[in-house]
């Protein structure tokens, strides 16, 4: 069996102060992976920039230099993790026979790899990197995490546990995935839809060596938020179930005023008026907000913008 000819595609987002040892890191074992016949010589690491404010772009143009197996892409701005990921892999679809997507910050154990590339040649179109020990993480981010897998799961959308964007795809994938046209980018649910023999890799996640996480609170929110919109109508479902709960309340209260107005201990103004008011108003503008993220993503997905703008692609800079 002839070696694989491997992409390893790193988003990457201000992360200057750790990306010299990233490359270091990744052409180290790729050539290790070379050496044992594992991949092929013509393999390459791809570094996103995905709109860096800091010195990131000057770091990989430097990398891409001096090292033939490395490739730099610089998008026009920051279009996200998502979009990122997929620059890296669309741009290059047709010149390597699989792909793996892995985080700059060099927590995903890069061991895996190997282990990825076995299952692949035994067969696998997708391998996912799954974590087997959160250790390194603290109690509320591994609690938030897990407790996010197991409301996608809840919510029917299509996710591996405890898996985020460390993968092996072969190149089918990525032609079958060139049918997906939505804007709003969840890969974590978009994989599993396209089908094909997949299989999984477990890993330790290990700790951030330099740097600061791209992923606070809030973004963690938000991208939970966005893949649970993008791919599941029970959000949606859980209106008309309130509504109905509503509905049953309103008979109830109606039942209690008039069993009060009946024995006449009612309070005027107060129970018929106050009570409901609150309770329907409040429930009005929950449904109405959540009617509206779902008309706003069709208005993004009828657009129909590019999910990224690539600025400039440096390879094969080495000089004589």
């Amino acid at each position: 069996m002839l070696p694989t000819k491997l992409l390893l595609v790193v988003p990457c987002y201000n992360e200057e102060e750790i990306l010299a040892k990233t490359h270091h890191t990744l052409r180290d074992y790729c050539a290790r992976l070379v050496a044992e016949n594992q991949i092929s010589s013509e393999s390459k690491i791809c570094f996103v920039n995905d709109g860096s404010r800091d010195r990131t772009w000057k770091i990989i143009e430097a990398i891409c230099e001096k090292d033939p197996t490395s490739i730099g892409v610089k998008l026009s701005r920051n279009f996200g993790h998502q979009s990122a990921i997929l620059a890296g892999l669309m741009e290059h679809i047709s010149e390597f026979d699989c792909f793996i997507t892995i985080d700059a910050d060099l927590q995903d154990d890069i061991e895996a790899i190997g282990k990825m590339i076995v299952q692949h040649q035994e067969g696998a179109m997708v391998v996912y990197g799954v974590r087997d020990d959160r250790s390194s993480d603290s109690w509320f981010k591994r609690t938030t995490a897990e407790s996010f897998y197991k409301l996608m799961h809840w919510m029917g959308v299509p996710v591996v546990f405890n898996h985020a964007d460390f993968r092996l795809m072969d190149r089918r994938i990525l032609e079958e995935f060139q049918s997906f046209k939505e804007v709003n980018l969840f890969l974590r649910g978009i994989i599993p839809l396209i089908g094909f023999r997949s299989e999984k890799v477990f890993y330790k996640r290990l700790e951030r060596e330099a740097g600061e996480t791209k992923y606070p609170l809030s973004k963690m929110l938000l991208f939970a938020w966005n893949g649970i919109t993008s791919f599941s109508t029970f959000p949606m479902r859980l209106v008309l179930y309130f509504g109905a709960f509503n509905f049953f309340i309103a008979l109830l209260i109606a039942g209690y005023i008039g069993f009060s107005y009946l024995f006449g201990s009612t309070v005027p103004g107060w129970t018929s008026i106050v009570l409901p008011m609150t309770f329907f108003s409040g429930a009005n503008m929950i449904a109405l907000g959540l009617i509206g993220e779902y008309v706003g993503k069709i208005y993004e997905e009828v657009k129909g913008r590019p999910r990224y703008i690539i600025e400039k692609i440096v390879k094969d800079q080495i000089h004589p």
